[in-house]
């Protein structure tokens, strides 16, 4: 019954003599924003912000105008992206009877839940109710969850939120049916209308979202696209008499030729912001939205079916170490419907003439969580923490013989199961069966020569492993804070000719326990940015820890100023402090990728490396090793460049790579 007197309510209002026009000022921001990292856990990065300033206009019975009289943008890093017209402006009327955006070319002809066809094609349930408080009265709204009756069809999922009294329309928050996309390539759309009761009689847009996210199809790259627009609307003038010569041309349209348009505004895009751009804040919404996501990704897992050429980094297809010299790779994912994903992939090395591989068969949910039983024959990297991108690990190794990789060789199947604990917390539990082995140096760079690879112990056994990731959030004391961590137990048994460290016995059972643990720690002074990166890992066994067990730090991300695996112990730990500040820079030109700021980013620190049990370290005794330096990102922060100095028997050391955040992709 409340669901068919909003849509009568609706229809009239539209028409309602009452309103005959109205006009309002809105101020949004329109966000491109990027986001990287398996399974997108990591909360995106702005990519490019436009600030806008609107004086919008309505006249009955459905007539719409907006003028947009302020707009400037900046950018942060290089893209050549442009939006739809409509992503410039705000919804008027909570969207007509069908529900289109990106002007037709991302939705189009969906049906409106309350319109006439809307209550042939959904299925309503009314739920809470929430009480809103204004002057004088107490407005009650109930809660109207809509899920379509077909959804192969392009239809809306998600929530109305509609006054008790007058059956009006207080908020809509609602997602679609992958039917309703019209690029494959988007992944999910969100919008939240929220309006406010002007006049006492009409309810008007307040504040609005709208969320569009896309992802790649031809390689499996962790990458996707975001575009956040945000808006407020006030300052609502009823029934002023709008000439009709107001809405000729097109709805939303320059007020002024676009260099014109950036005066007015105060400080700059990134200090207005607001401070929760890159995450929904209403706890009701954000439930809604989920849900509808959470809908929609089950049923892209249940019906989709394809294979397709498999890639998580650049590196995946092409890299150079020192055992295999350049390797070649690729590999394949076959959807099969209902979660089900088989992935097989391989490498060809050209100087150790092997092959290494990989082959899975998992099943999935739309919430992360996942079983998988695997077999793999390849290289385990024996740090805990990667000193550079691959990409430039395999520059530095094919032309000066500096390769920062610790790999074995391992053989080995087993099980695998993930579970998402809410948005911010996965597990991983895994148990299998592997041979490990030591692996030769077979490559010769173009200058310089490689260090030997470690002495890995040849040996075989079972191996259990419990590991958890925590994304991004926000934390005690404003600090922005991810942490990962890994303990693992394995009972290994030599084979002849197993070498190894130490006194263990070639054909003696070792059993070892190992964890480590990573922590990073963000925290905003003004311009200026506190950070800080910890790395800890400790093994330990009754008998001598094999190589591959032990604790590898220095290099340019854990030891700066002291060379690449100077520390190697038992138990060792790497904690740097970091103040990252703007300064002045020259302005670069990109085309039509845009221009550069004219700012980097100076980055002095303090670093200290503590080891214990050690077999390797500068001085050959446990203990703290201290060391400065200073850091210098640029353009957009992309690259970086270290100065440090190892001030206990260290030496300078100089490194060059790309900014952390981008090496999954490399």
């Amino acid at each position: 019954m409340l669901v068919r007197q909003a849509t009568e309510r609706r229809a009239r209002q539209l028409a309602d003599s009452g309103l005959v026009d109205y006009k309002a000022r809105a101020h949004g921001y329109l966000t491109f924003l990027g986001q990287l990292g398996e399974g997108f856990r990591e909360p995106p990065r702005i990519v490019k912000a436009d600030e806008l300033l609107l004086e919008v206009y309505w006249k009955s019975p459905d007539l719409s105008k907006q003028r947009i009289v302020g707009l400037r943008d900046t950018l942060l890093l290089p893209t050549d992206i442009t939006y739809h017209r409509d992503h410039l402006g705000i919804v008027q009327n909570n969207f007509p009877s069908i529900i289109r955006l990106g002007d037709g070319d991302e939705v189009i002809d969906v049906p409106h839940p309350l319109s006439a066809n809307g209550l042939k094609e959904y299925d309503f349930d009314v739920g809470d109710s929430l009480g809103i408080e204004i002057p004088g009265r107490t407005i009650t709204v109930d809660v109207i969850r809509v899920r379509p009756k077909d959804d192969t069809k392009p239809r809306v999922v998600g929530a109305v939120f509609v006054e008790r009294e007058t059956a009006q329309v207080v908020r809509m928050a609602f997602s679609f049916t992958s039917a309703a996309f019209r690029d494959k390539n988007l992944d999910d759309i969100s919008v939240v209308l929220e309006s406010t009761l002007v006049d006492g009689r009409f309810w008007l847009p307040s504040r609005q979202e709208i969320e569009i996210r896309r992802t790649g199809t031809v390689l499996d790259f962790p990458a996707r696209g975001i575009i956040r627009g945000r808006w407020e609307i006030c300052c609502y003038e009823v029934n002023t008499g709008l000439p009709m010569s107001l809405f000729a041309g097109p709805e939303i349209a320059l007020s002024a030729p676009r260099a014109q348009l950036n005066k007015g505004f105060i400080g700059r895009i990134l200090d207005s912001l607001p401070s929760d751009v890159r995450a929904v804040t209403d706890e009701d919404v954000r439930r809604v939205q989920e849900e509808a996501r959470s809908l929609v990704r089950q049923k892209a897992l249940e019906t989709r079916r394809d294979a397709r050429v498999s890639a998580r980094g650049i590196s995946d297809i092409a890299r150079v170490n020192r055992v295999e010299g350049l390797a070649i790779g690729a590999a394949v994912a076959r959807r099969m419907g209902r979660g089900v994903v088989a992935t097989a992939g391989g490498r060809y090395g050209v100087d150790d003439k092997r092959g290494k591989g990989a082959v899975s068969l998992g099943w999935r949910r739309a919430t992360g969580s996942s079983a998988e039983v695997f077999g793999f024959h390849d290289f385990r990297e024996a740090r805990d923490e990667p000193e550079a991108s691959l990409a430039r690990n395999s520059i530095a190794a094919q032309e000066f013989g500096s390769d920062y990789t610790q790999p074995f060789g391992v053989v080995g199947a087993g099980v695998r199961l993930t579970w998402a604990q809410g948005p911010s917390l996965m597990w991983h539990v895994s148990a299998g069966y592997e041979r490990q082995r030591r692996l030769a140096v077979h490559a010769t760079p173009a200058a310089g020569r490689y260090e030997p690879t470690i002495a890995a112990r040849r040996q075989r056994g079972p191996r259990f492993t419990l590991s958890l990731e925590h994304p991004t959030t926000l934390g005690w004391l404003g600090f922005e804070n991810s942490a990962r961590g890994e303990l693992r137990f394995a009972s290994m048994r030599g084979e002849e000719g197993g070498g190894g460290l130490g006194s263990i016995a070639g054909d003696a059972r070792t059993r070892v326990i190992r964890g480590s643990a990573g922590l990073n720690a963000e925290r905003p002074l003004g311009e200026t940015r506190l950070v800080l990166h910890t790395t800890v890992a400790i093994g330990d066994s009754r008998e001598p820890l094999s190589a591959q067990d032990l604790v590898y730090l220095g290099g340019p991300t854990t030891g700066p100023g002291y060379e690449s695996d100077a520390f190697v112990a038992e138990r060792g730990a790497s904690q740097r402090i970091e103040l990252r500040m703007p300064v002045p820079f020259f302005a670069i030109p990109l085309g039509r990728f845009g221009r550069a700021p004219g700012q980097a980013t100076l980055a002095p620190f303090v670093h200290a490396v503590a080891v214990d049990r050690v077999r390797r370290a500068p001085s050959g005794r446990a203990g703290v090793y201290p060391a400065i330096g200073v850091g210098l990102l640029a353009p957009f922060d992309m690259l970086r460049l270290d100065v440090a100095r190892g001030m206990r028997d260290g030496r300078w050391t100089f490194s060059i790579d790309v900014a952390r955040e981008f090496w999954s992709v490399l």
